[in-house]
């Protein structure tokens, strides 16, 4: 019988194209069609496939695994009482012996969906619910059905429409991602013709960047000799090729203006330091990854103060075959969330200028896989083309955001997965510029439109 206790109540170019943030030249084409709403947006990829049962509709164990125990796990972003047994979400209890018996206290005193405008119910309306996908719809606000890994998207993304049409620079747009896994470095701009790589936005993965890999070749931006480091230069080569998937292929050369590419060295110095000496910024608990990259997004916004980041998160991707990690790693994710939130807050040129918005990349299945955990509960897929995987959410809070508001419900569905682009164009004032190019999903919608 298994466990069942619980309780109650610069270096290399190649290198430094992925790992390394890059800077690409500015551009303008055409002008703001009305005032920005907000002056910074910061947009959450919100994990690796989230199911509304254990998430908006805060049923925590009584549709995943027949235990009659309903309550919030995201208390951060969501309203709504915890659950008051079977308690396995939070942190271990390594007195009593009990894994995730321990909830990790609220960052925010008035949860998010309080102050903002909550979508329960959004679709991602088309395609299969893989990662690439979820992610590239969320940039690009169109879907790719038949396209694969390692290739940009075809789509413009929101950091070109930004730096094309809102004249944003290099450095005013950011993609900072969990890791370099997935095709993620491709994602900062498209394969289109008339945007592509001179209207990209930065991209960093900071666990790459300033862990191990970073540390043993960035740190002190080493240039290594050809005829007495070749074997290193080697080496780097292959672990590029493996964690970016490029097969060989050569990495497109980026264009670096001076002021930023000599802001972002500073940046990078000045994190190796504080990362040698303990002093990044990260969540009260910070146990994985997705806490870690949080964190480091954090210092971004405090040193760049960019208009737009987009981050993405993955740890919840184990409900494929550890239901208990799920919800530990969902908790832990509304508590990236509100720490994210508060950060903002402390930024002076940030606060009270920020939008937020929160929306998990796709959902996962309403049925289980035959795999069970530690404490014989069942795992979940996100197998394509069911509905429950189809089934999102989206919250957004800042300016201009009506607060305690609920749009659309379990049986009236409003939005969709491609609505992010055009809801940020809106937020910025170039909807209408962004939607004449005929590129987005033709279901997409600023979220404004929808209210």
């Amino acid at each position: 019988m298994k466990r069942r206790k619980f309780i109650t109540t610069s270096s290399l170019a190649t290198a430094g194209a992925f790992t390394m943030p890059y800077i690409l030249p500015s551009g303008l084409l055409g002008a703001t069609t009305k005032p920005p709403l907000s002056e910074y947006v910061v947009f959450v990829l919100f994990a690796g496939g989230v199911r509304q049962q254990e998430s908006v509709l805060q049923r925590y164990l009584a549709e995943g695994q027949n235990e009659n125990v309903e309550g919030n796990i995201m208390y951060n972003m969501l309203t709504g009482a915890p659950p008051n047994d079977k308690i396995a979400y939070g942190l271990d209890d390594t007195v009593n012996n009990i894994i995730g018996g321990i909830p990790i206290d609220p960052i925010l005193q008035t949860p998010l969906d309080q102050i903002g405008t909550l979508f329960p119910e959004v679709r991602f309306s088309k395609g299969g619910a893989g990662h690439f996908n979820g992610l590239s719809t969320g940039v690009s606000g169109n879907y790719y059905t038949t396209q694969g890994l390692r290739m940009r998207p075809q789509s413009p993304t929101i950091f070109e429409y930004l730096r094309r049409h809102a004249g944003f620079k290099a450095t005013d747009t950011w993609y900072v991602g969990v890791s370099i896994g997935g095709s993620r470095p491709l994602l900062n701009y498209s394969a289109n013709e008339s945007y592509g790589r001179r209207y990209g936005g930065n991209f960093i993965a900071p666990t790459v960047t300033f862990g191990q890999p970073g540390m043993a070749n960035f740190q002190d931006f080493k240039n290594y000799h050809p005829d007495t480091e070749w074997d290193k230069i080697l080496e780097m080569r292959e672990f590029l090729n493996q964690n970016f998937q490029q097969q060989g292929l050569e990495i497109a050369h980026l264009y670096n203006e001076t002021e930023e590419e000599i802001l972002i060295k500073d940046f990078v110095r000045n994190t190796f330091t504080k990362v040698n000496a303990g002093n990044v910024i990260l969540p009260p608990v910070n146990d994985n990854s997705d806490l870690k990259t949080i964190g480091y997004a954090v210092e971004v916004l405090n040193w760049f103060k960019p208009k737009l980041t987009v981050v993405d998160m993955t740890n919840i991707d184990v409900c494929h075959g550890d239901y208990t990690s799920y919800l530990k790693n969902l908790h832990r994710a509304d508590h990236g969330i509100g720490f994210l939130w508060r950060e903002i807050q402390r930024i002076p040129e940030m606060a009270g200028k920020t939008t937020l918005i929160v929306m998990p990349e796709h959902g996962r299945d309403l049925e289980h896989n035959p795999i069970k955990d530690d404490n014989d509960w069942y795992s979940y897929d996100h197998s394509g083309n069911n509905e429950n995987t189809r089934r999102i959410f989206t919250l957004m809070a800042g300016p201009g955001i009506d607060g305690n508001l609920r749009v659309g419900g379990v049986d009236n569905p409003i939005g969709d997965a491609s609505d992010i682009v055009p809801t940020i164009a809106d937020l910025f004032g170039i909807k209408d510029i962004v939607a004449n190019q005929g590129l987005l999903d033709p279901t997409a919608r600023s979220l404004f439109d929808r209210i």
